[in-house]
């Protein structure tokens, strides 16, 4: 018996150091780059297989403690670095150092893609054709606006001189006949801004502002945008916020050294306690802009925050953005045309510089109108676009165990603003415009500043700034009552052996579109110092206009835009998607989704009465035709809406470092605000059938290739496009076709780089409500746009520039009038003076290029001098900053 216990407790004893002998130990060590040696913050290294991971703090170091020992394989990942592994050993009680050197993920083929997918997997595994781009690119970039930052998209063609706001943002293949970015979506962490991208004077990019609380930015042109969100068929821009994962923060000021503006960014994330982690930064800013407003246009600012909460198996994050910053939106300006419409020159008009002028003006600002009921009003145009938006969101991962996972996003936003802007209507001699206002024997002063209500002679008119000029403008006055938006993105994920993946969604959203226009007309001089307001006085003594204003109104585009309208519009989209992994290098996907919703509320005409406007007690001519919303009539709009959108890819690895994809596609887009007032509305308020939304054919093969020092995407496309539109006066029924190829690419040896990318388009209108237009190529679409951007660091320092260019386009469907292309040239260097102190400067169009970005339709006569009204690139802009990061 005691032999027998002896041999138990032997037994037991041995089992005892046999299970301590498979104890735990500690792993550490430093993560940098393989070139510069510099230590990277916030690398993640995790225990291949296991949830055991961590991530490196400000001196690049990690440490794994309490890790179970045996053969274990290490893996450690960064934003904009390849992966990489090692394989080790640890013993019980061991402590090992493992250092390990990231190479360079030189166009992210190696970044797990979060946009448009449910499926996460790496650029290089997935069927789309994807870009990424983080803060270092986009400082360097040098771009003075959040939308200009697209310009370095490759694929997507950004029309980025309206200022911070309103551009117009289309993707390869994809023309679009109006402003804004219809076929592609803009979003914050997942989900979008807008319901839709081209709301009249709510574009998405009107409450978006860049600063540094972006981790990073992900595009993805055509591919799964179709059935992963709605109203997107051409593709997605996603901002992804930084969340805190690792301590450290940022705080900068730029300052404008050729024109007045000042900016303080700042971020700061850090973990809280166990498995908790906040981030929180914003922007400040003010000043006259890169243009000379001649006042303080760019004012505001934003802040955002988010809190994550990190448990074994997933996440659950809560998010808030308060937005409130107002900033001028630069309209067409006048330029002047010689040369023919085929190949004309253009340039600045004298006495108004367009490369640094604008409408905008200290001696335009105040303007008296009537409100949407009738009431007395004042507006103010420096008001610009001026966007406040409150948004709270909540997001949510989890593993439920057994291959099934489940995630959530919803987010509320409240939106509101205004919007103001002059915009040039006609630009002729000073006489024939006060001719076609006043009529003969006319008396033209100024209305304001220096000499007002003295009368200009003939002689002085002719001569009026060196050109002799005059011209009406069309107050863009519209307020932004409400642009409020839900949106609910939830799916479950059912994964079989990690080969088959299916997922099943619904995707919930509301978006309220509650605007009104009052829009006059005015007339003013052309001075690149400040436009000026005109008064006419007609030969019998009485006043053609009223401090400038010739009308409460815009007659001359047929009173069309004196509007109000309150819509709602309901968003519901179940989708499907399933995922095979055939082998380790196959993988095929196909998804499905079925949008539905409903648009509902009223849109109200205008008519024209008396109305003592400046309240004088003396009902004037021009008071006596005062525009006004029909409030007692309004028009109803009830109609439903629904589209089927599929896509189907295949990946295919051609060994670790190459891929080919294939993809075809078929999405929609639904019509909202920009069918009130055309055709496509019923008197029923109902759409015309096959209207409610339009459709997209999309086919695309791509191949991806990534080296050590180089690596490139190539795609090639082809698209079918159904269209309807209006704008203002005009509509637009048109089906286009466009096929091209797309590349982009990056070459690193030592401490020179350089990133490109070029886009070819050859497009054409296949069908129109103008039969005129069938073959032409849709306005505004080159065959071919770039960019190269080189750079070279030696030491603390480091220089490069960015090439920027377009072919030539047609300024309209018409394909008479052509804009030349051109090429531009931003810059930078910047300087590290001790760590995480770094001073640089930005130079945006270096040499001063002249191009223009579109054109109104005005006529050209050949060999004579025109003068038109086009939107130019701004002129050289140069900011200094500096920079702390900590």
């Amino acid at each position: 018996m005691k032999t027998t216990l002896l041999y138990l407790l032997l037994f037991l004893g041995i089992g005892s150091v046999s299970v301590f002998a498979q104890g735990t130990g500690t792993i550490k060590g430093k993560i940098q780059d393989a070139q510069t040696k510099e230590t990277l913050i916030g690398a993640t290294i995790r225990v291949k297989g296991t949830t055991a991971g961590t991530i490196t703090d400000v001196n690049g170091a990690y440490v794994l403690s309490n890790t179970d020992s045996g053969e274990l394989t290490l893996v450690v990942s960064y934003v904009g670095y390849s992966n990489a592994e090692k394989k080790i050993t640890l013993a019980p009680g061991q402590e090992v150092n493992v250092d390990f050197e990231l190479s360079a993920d030189l166009i992210g083929l190696d970044q797990i893609v979060v946009t448009g997918v449910v499926n996460q997997k790496s650029a290089l595994e997935s069927s789309i054709n994807v870009n990424t781009m983080r803060p270092k690119a986009i400082e360097e970039f040098g771009a003075v606006t959040t939308a200009e930052i697209f310009k370095a998209i490759p694929g997507i063609h950004s029309e980025a001189t309206g200022g911070e706001g309103n551009a117009n943002i289309s993707v390869r293949g994809i023309p679009i006949t109006s402003g804004g970015s219809k076929f592609l979506q803009l979003h914050e962490d997942g989900l979008p801004v807008m319901q839709f991208g081209d709301i009249s004077f709510g574009n998405a990019d009107i409450f978006l502002r860049a600063d540094y609380t972006i981790d990073r930015l992900e595009a993805i042109k055509g591919g799964s945008a179709s059935t992963f969100a709605s109203n997107s068929p051409a593709g997605i821009i996603n901002f992804i916020s930084k969340t805190g994962a690792t301590e450290g923060g940022s705080i900068g000021t730029s300052l404008g050294v050729d024109h007045r503006s000042f900016r303080t960014d700042f971020e700061y994330g850090s973990p809280i306690g166990k498995d908790v982690s906040f981030h929180v930064g914003g922007f400040f800013r003010q000043g006259e802009g890169p243009r000379n407003a001649g006042y303080e246009g760019n004012y505001g600012g934003q802040i955002k925050a988010n809190l994550t909460k990190n448990f074994k198996k997933g996440y659950a994050r809560v998010y808030f953005k308060y937005l409130n910053d107002r900033a001028i939106s630069y309209m067409p300006m006048p330029v002047k045309g010689t040369g023919t419409a085929a190949d004309p020159t253009f340039e600045s008009i004298e006495g108004y510089d367009a490369l640094t002028s604008t409408l905008q003006s200290p001696y335009f600002l105040k303007l008296n109108g009537v409100d949407g009921n009738g009431n007395l009003r004042t507006s103010d145009i420096s008001d610009g676009m001026h966007p406040i938006s409150t948004a709270v969101g909540t997001e949510f991962s989890f593993e439920l165990g057994e291959g099934w996972m489940v995630k959530n996003k919803a987010r509320m936003a409240f939106n509101k603003g205004k919007f103001n802007s002059p915009f040039p209507v006609a630009i002729n001699t000073a006489d024939a415009i006060a001719t076609s206002i006043a009529g003969a024997g006319y008396t033209a002063s100024y209305a304001n500043g220096a000499n007002a209500g003295e009368a200009l002679s003939a002689a002085e008119l002719s001569a009026l700034n060196g050109n002799g000029l005059l011209m009406t403008v069309h107050s863009f006055d519209v307020e932004m009552n409400s642009l409020d938006n839900f949106t609910n993105d939830f799916y479950l994920t059912k994964s079989f052996n990690d080969k088959i993946h299916l997922t099943a969604g619904y995707y919930k959203a509301y978006q309220r579109i509650d605007m009104t226009w009052l829009w006059q007309a005015y007339v003013t001089d052309i001075n690149g110092d400040g436009i000026r307001l005109m008064n006419l006085t007609r030969a019998d003594g009485t006043a053609a206009t009223e401090n400038g204003l010739y009308a409460h109104g815009v007659p001359a585009w047929g009173n069309c835009c004196t509007r109000g309208y309150d819509m709602r519009y309901s968003v519901d989209a179940p989708y499907a998607n399933v995922g095979v992994e055939i082998t380790s290098d196959l993988n095929i996907d196909a998804s499905m989704r079925y949008d539905f919703g409903n648009a509902y509320g009223y849109y109200l005409s205008n008519m024209q009465t008396p109305v003592d406007v400046n309240n004088d007690g003396v009902m004037s001519a021009i008071d006596s035709t005062t525009t006004v919303l029909n409030n007692a009539n309004p028009n109803p709009v009830d109609y439903d809406y629904s589209y089927l959108s599929y896509s189907v890819g295949a990946n295919y690895k051609l060994g670790d470092n190459k891929a080919i994809f294939a993809r075809y596609s078929k999405g929609a887009r639904a019509n909202a605000d920009r069918l009130l007032y055309s055709p496509y509305i019923t008197a029923e308020g109902q759409t015309i059938p096959g209207l409610d939304a339009d459709e997209i054919s999309q086919a695309e093969i791509g191949f991806k290739f990534k080296h050590t020092n180089y690596a490139f995407n190539v795609t090639g496309f082809w698209a079918k496009l159904s269209e309807q539109n209006s704008e203002f006066e005009k509509v637009f029924n048109i089906d286009y076709t466009s096929f091209g190829a797309e590349v982009d690419g990056s070459v690193k040896f030592g401490n020179f780089e350089t990133t490109a990318g070029a886009t070819y388009t050859k497009a054409e209108i296949s069908k129109s409500n103008n039969p005129e237009q069938v073959g032409n190529t849709p306005r505004r679409v080159p065959d071919l746009m770039f960019n190269i951007n080189p750079s070279y660091r030696i030491g603390n320092a480091a220089i490069g520039f960015s090439l920027v260019g377009t072919t030539k386009v047609f300024a309209q469907f018409d394909n008479v009038v052509v804009l030349p292309g051109f090429t531009y040239v931003n810059a930078f260097a910047s300087y590290k003076i001790t760590r995480g102190l770094v001073v640089r400067a930005n130079v945006n169009n270096l040499f001063n290029t002249f191009g223009l970005t579109e054109m109104e339709g005005d006529a050209f006569t050949d060999n004579a001098v025109n003068y038109m009204r086009g939107r130019p690139i701004t002129g050289r802009a140069t900011n200094f900053s500096v920079v702390y990061n900590f």
